[in-house]
């Protein structure tokens, strides 16, 4: 299907990117480019530059004079009229944010659509602190001065420079993660967006600079993580790296950040329990099941992909997950219905097709799915197995596909369930489906994740922190606990 696309989404695309470095476009140092493809058809839409470590330094060098520029000069009112008309521009051009989420992220129309208005949100919630962020009056008496004779109080200062690194699965969403509270606490950053999605990216730094960003506050470097990615969280300019993506990638940003001990934030991958009880509510539960492993083709770290049935319902809820998974339409993200888009890459799909080949040999049962459904594109089938085992390889390994493994609990304590559910070295979300107040209290005390859902799962808002134990991640987004990543806090004692 050819899209419609908007006729500035059109001129965006056929642009040669460059770097968004000091408030401009710029060229990079060895001149070198990147096709970004959609997913849907495997075809080029766009190209951008392929940023190394010499481009990397000319960013963080227009951050660090930015940092001690007319950014630190601007009042708490000012930058926040500055957010909300960021958030504005943002909600003007939610059209062409859709319209480049479908293009090279592969995600349906309307999770895209979906996804828009909470970067603005995301936005406006931010630009709200910037007026609050304040430090305390202390009560010492130290160093052998009465009451009265001595002051102290602390501030709450930027960190600094942050670099940024975000992934692909939700591209601009997560970019504004990061965007909105660095900007908020008066950080400047370097962002590297994931090479398989960047174009948001480079409209999200022209759109913060239209709205009154000065010129260096928000840089963009695109490129690979292996060049640009591992030069930004190394270089001694930074104070910190904010990171989304996976874990294995987490430990080398960590190995990096060391040689100037930069604070790092970290949300990482997961494999997330979703919990089913008898008496749960399953015209709820069961499509809820079904959206926590399938949505976004499984591509998200929160995704529900090891679900625990009671055994007297067992069957029923996996017939019906498997009878969910048939009737979602497979298509492109512009395909009407389509609730199922392409994985991000052919070398996605494959591996996540070598995850499910595992699986019949080491003993699960297939119901559905587990196959390409075309050629074109990087396809593949919602899958759901039962009777699965704790030392399978599609239970243990994050597959980051649209797969759901079922493993079923029988009548017991509620410590030995939540063994089960806490059986990974992830610990990001989880959720539980019951009508008993009581269990779904005891289950969320004894479920180890950041989040959990009681009948829903991974329901999220600006206001609420987000972020995982564990190998998850470290630290917390959305929220006041998003904005703390970006603060740092100076004691001042005055004494006369």
């Amino acid at each position: 299907m050819t899209p419609d696309l908007a006729p500035e989404t059109r001129a965006f695309l056929a642009r040669r990117h460059a770097l968004y470095v000091d408030g401009a476009a710029q060229p990079p140092a060895r001149p070198a480019t990147l096709e970004v493809t959609d997913p849907a058809t495997g075809l080029p839409i766009s190209s951008i530059a392929l940023g190394e470590a010499a481009d990397v330094d000319r960013a963080v060098a227009a951050a660090r004079r930015a940092l001690h520029g007319p950014w630190s000069r601007l009042t708490a009112d000012e930058r926040t009229r500055i957010l909300l008309e960021f958030s504005r521009l943002c909600d003007a051009r939610a059209r062409q944010f859709t319209e480049l989420a479908v293009l090279d992220n592969g995600m349906p129309r309307a999770i895209a659509e979906s996804t828009a208005p909470f970067c603005s949100q995301f936005l406006r919630y931010y630009a709200g602190w910037v007026s609050k962020i304040a430090g305390r009056t202390l009560p010492s008496a130290g160093m052998g001065k009465r009451p009265g004779e001595l002051q102290a109080y602390t501030l709450r200062e930027p960190v600094g420079v942050v670099g940024a690194i975000t992934p692909w699965n939700y591209s601009f969403g997560m970019e504004m993660l990061k965007i909105a509270p660095a900007l908020a606490a008066g950080c400047t950053l370097v962002l590297k967006p994931a090479e398989q999605a960047p174009l948001a990216a480079l409209l999200l730094a022209e759109l913060a600079t239209e709205a009154g960003v000065p010129p260096g506050v928000f840089n963009v470097v695109t490129g690979l993580g292996e060049t640009a990615g591992a030069a930004l969280a190394a270089h001694p300019g930074v104070d910190k790296i904010a990171f989304t993506g996976s874990t294995e990638v987490g430990r080398l940003i960590v190995h990096a950040a060391a040689g100037n001990l930069k604070r790092v934030s970290l949300e990482l991958g997961g494999k997330s329990p979703v919990v089913v009880f008898p008496d749960a509510d399953l015209a709820q539960a069961i499509p809820g099941i079904a959206m926590a492993g399938f949505l976004l083709q499984g591509q998200n770290c929160v995704c529900g992909s090891r679900v625990f049935v009671h055994e007297k319902i067992a069957r029923e809820v996996a017939e019906g997950v498997a009878a969910f998974a048939r009737n979602m339409a497979i298509g492109g993200g512009f395909e009407p219905g389509t609730m199922i888009g392409p994985v991000i890459s052919r070398e996605q799909r494959d591996r996540i097709e070598r995850l499910v080949a595992t699986a019949q040999p080491e003993g699960a049962r297939l119901l559905t799915g587990g196959r390409r459904p075309r050629e074109a594109g990087w396809f593949f089938e919602p899958t759901v197995f039962t009777d699965c085992r704790p030392d399978m390889t599609i239970v243990r390994e994050e597959i980051f596909g649209p797969v759901i493994a079922i493993q079923t609990f029988a009548d017991g304590d509620l410590e030995a369930i939540a063994a089960q559910a806490n059986d990974t070295v992830y610990g990001l979300s989880g959720s539980v489906w019951t009508r008993d107040l009581a269990t779904a209290h005891r289950m969320v005390r004894l479920i180890d994740a950041g989040q959990v859902g009681v009948n829903v799962h991974a329901a999220m808002d600006p206001t609420m922190p987000f972020g995982g134990n564990r190998q998850s991640g470290w630290g917390r987004e959305f929220g006041e606990e998003g904005l703390e990543l970006y603060l740092k806090t100076k004691a001042v004692t005055i004494t006369w």
